[in-house]
């Protein structure tokens, strides 16, 4: 059994989910202890007591430990088996932050695999369902991931109840990537939206994103607008709103930047952080955005032949990932970069073979 601290670099939850979905692929058994540690208050949180069921659901896993609070669990993974999966959160916690621990391990499955998600979909510190839809999935589909993510309902803190549907196919293999190539911007385009709030709100986020970024002479920017209210299936429970914006380059890589609304926090600031946010990256010069980097590890562990990215920022988060992959599937990495700043990644995938197809 392997033994995996939770509580080194980045000591989230993070490592929690990253860990389970590599035993589920491996057929490792592991043992986390010490989960969030220095959170407060520490151990499991609702979402992450879900992502693990929603991943031992995936596989038949045998889990001791499993409740609120706990600091320690362990898992024991079976087979991965194919079907239909449904998860309630029951708070506003991130439902994309379970599709981080269910993703990885779908594609090895015998048949497709169907999850419903019900909870956050737009959360503070998590990626939201727009940026796996737009950069995420669009990515690891080079390496020949099979899948589409439907945000049926946004979810707002503090209810939730947002609603993803999402189904994923087998494949034999994925393939390894190479991303570290500077381009010219190709096109430049978002998406600000709230639900039960004025339109005025998203025009304003719209404005202000780009104001900032005509500044620095990026312009022409098609931000697209997304006013929902109770009417509308797809409005939120809650009031809340937000805006995402895509840097789309001529190598065809995506670089994007979120920000979401709170209360007290004007429009305008809105806009202006997450077009701040897509400005610093830009001006990297890098490929992959510091938010890929660390969703696309996990993928490049897996994949059969050596990848590269390029990002525009080392951070702690990908470092924990690179460190899981280590642990759990003995991958090779080489990093040429310092955290905090730009970094290129060099893995040797294990080339995981799907056996089912």
């Amino acid at each position: 059994m392997i033994s995996i601290p939770g509580d080194i670099l980045e000591g989230g939850g993070q490592i929690l989910r990253i860990s389970v979905a590599l035993s589920s692929i491996s057929g490792k058994p592991l043992k986390i202890f010490n989960i969030r540690a220095n959170r407060s208050p520490p151990g499991l949180r609702g979402q992450h007591l879900n992502a693990v069921k929603a991943v031992a659901m995936l596989v038949n896993a045998q889990v001791e430990g499993l409740k609120l609070g706990s600091t320690a669990i362990s898992f024991l993974p079976h087979n991965i088996k194919g079907g239909s999966f449904n998860v309630d959160v029951g708070t506003a916690g991130s439902s994309n932050l379970v599709l981080q621990a269910l993703m990885p391990v779908a594609p090895f499955a015998p048949s497709n695999v169907s999850v419903g998600i019900r909870g956050g979909t737009n959360n503070p510190k998590a990626p939201p369902t727009d940026y796996i839809q737009m950069v995420l999935l669009p990515t690891i589909a080079k390496m020949g991931f099979k899948g589409s993510v439907n945000l049926l309902r946004r979810g707002f803190f503090p209810k939730g109840q947002g609603i993803i549907k999402s189904e994923f196919r087998p494949v034999k293999r994925l393939m390894p990537i190479q991303l570290t190539s500077s381009a010219e911007v190709k096109r430049l385009f978002g998406l600000s939206y709230s639900s039960k709030l004025p339109s005025h709100i998203v025009e304003r986020m719209a404005k202000s994103a780009e104001t900032t970024l005509s500044k620095k002479s990026f312009k022409n920017m098609n931000i697209d607008l997304e006013v929902l209210q109770s009417n509308n299936s797809k409005c939120a429970v809650d009031s809340g709103c937000g805006i995402i914006l895509l840097a789309e380059l001529t190598s065809g890589s995506i670089l994007c930047a979120n920000s979401i609304g709170k209360i007290g926090k004007p429009a305008e600031k809105v806009g202006e952080d997450a077009a701040t946010d897509l400005l610093k990256q830009l001006n990297s010069g890098a490929p992959v955005d510091k938010y890929l980097a660390d969703q696309i590890i996990v993928y490049m562990s897996l994949a059969d032949g050596i990848s590269k990215i390029r990002t525009t920022e080392l951070t702690l988060h990908t470092l924990t990932c690179i460190e899981i992959s280590k642990r759990v599937l003995g991958t090779n990495f080489s990093i040429e970069g310092e955290l905090g700043n730009q970094a290129t990644i060099t893995c040797k995938g294990i080339g995981l073979e799907n056996r089912a197809i």
